[in-house]
C-alpha cells in the first residue's frame, strides 16, 4: 500500500530533515517528498488480531498508543434508573476474566444513551450489537455468553439467554442414542423490554424456581 512511502514517512526521510529523501512520481515525473508536520494516523482492532501480522518496517515507523474502554464516559447516563458506565464496566470485567482484555466492548456501543437514555434504545443496542459480539466471541458458547450478562444468576424471566425443553423420546424415539448434555439456547425476546434484565447485570436476585442451577459458576 505504501510502496516507495515507506522510507519518505520515516522522521529523519521527511523533507527538510538531515537525511531528507524524494522519489519521482511515476506519472507526472514530479520529485516528492513528505513534510515534516503531516501525520499518519490509523486505527486498529486487537481482536482481530491484526496487529499480530504488522510488518516490523512498517511497525517501526509508528508510534502505538492503546485506546481501551472508557466506562466512565458513560457514568453521567441512567436507563431506567441503571448506571450505563457500571454495565459496561461489569460486562468487561467479566469478558477478561472469561477471554482477555483484547475482546473488551467499548464505549462507543452505548455513546447513543447519551442524547437518548430510553430502554428501548437500550434494547436495540444489546439485542442487534452486542449479543451478535458476543456469540462471535465465544463462539456460540451461550453459556459464557450467559455469565457475561450474568443470566444464571437472574429470575428465568430476566434471562436474555435461556435453555429450552425438549421431550427428546417424543422427538426421536427411545432408540436414539443422543448426548445427555445437549443443550438448546434460545433468546428471551421478553426479557430486553424488562428493566429488570439490565439491573440483573450489575446485581441479581435470586431464581425463583430452583437453586441447583447446572449453569452455576459461583455464589449469588
Amino acid at each position: 500500500m505504501f510502496g516507495e512511502l515507506i522510507s519518505l514517512i520515516e522522521q529523519s526521510k521527511r523533507a527538510e530533515a538531515e537525511e531528507a529523501l524524494s522519489v519521482v512520481l511515476p506519472y507526472s515525473k514530479e520529485h516528492f517528498s513528505v513534510p515534516g508536520n503531516v501525520y499518519l494516523i490509523g486505527t486498529m482492532n486487537t481482536a482481530d488480531r491484526s496487529l499480530s501480522g504488522l510488518d516490523i518496517a512498517l511497525r517501526r515507523r509508528f508510534v502505538f498508543r492503546e485506546m481501551p474502554p472508557r466506562p466512565e464516559l458513560l457514568d453521567h447516563v441512567t436507563v431506567a434508573g441503571i448506571n450505563v458506565g457500571d454495565m459496561l464496566r461489569t460486562l468487561n470485567q467479566r469478558i477478561e476474566v472469561l477471554l482477555d482484555r483484547d475482546h473488551c466492548l467499548g464505549h462507543a456501543y452505548f455513546m447513543p444513551l447519551i442524547e437518548a437514555p430510553e430502554l428501548g434504545r437500550l434494547a436495540l443496542i444489546v439485542r442487534t450489537q452486542i449479543l451478535p459480539l458476543l456469540q462471535e466471541y465465544f463462539f456460540d458458547d451461550w453459556q459464557r455468553i450467559q455469565w457475561v450478562l450474568n443470566d444464571h444468576r437472574k429470575p428465568a424471566s430476566d434471562r436474555f439467554v435461556t435453555q429450552a425443553e425438549h421431550d427428546l423420546h417424543t422427538l426421536f424415539g427411545e432408540a436414539a442414542n443422543l448426548p445427555s448434555q445437549r443443550v438448546i439456547w434460545r433468546l428471551n425476546d421478553g426479557a430486553f423490554e424488562r428493566r429488570e434484565a439490565y439491573a440483573g447485570i450489575l446485581k441479581a436476585r435470586p431464581p425463583l424456581s430452583d437453586h441447583s442451577d447446572p449453569n452455576e459458576i459461583g455464589p449469588a
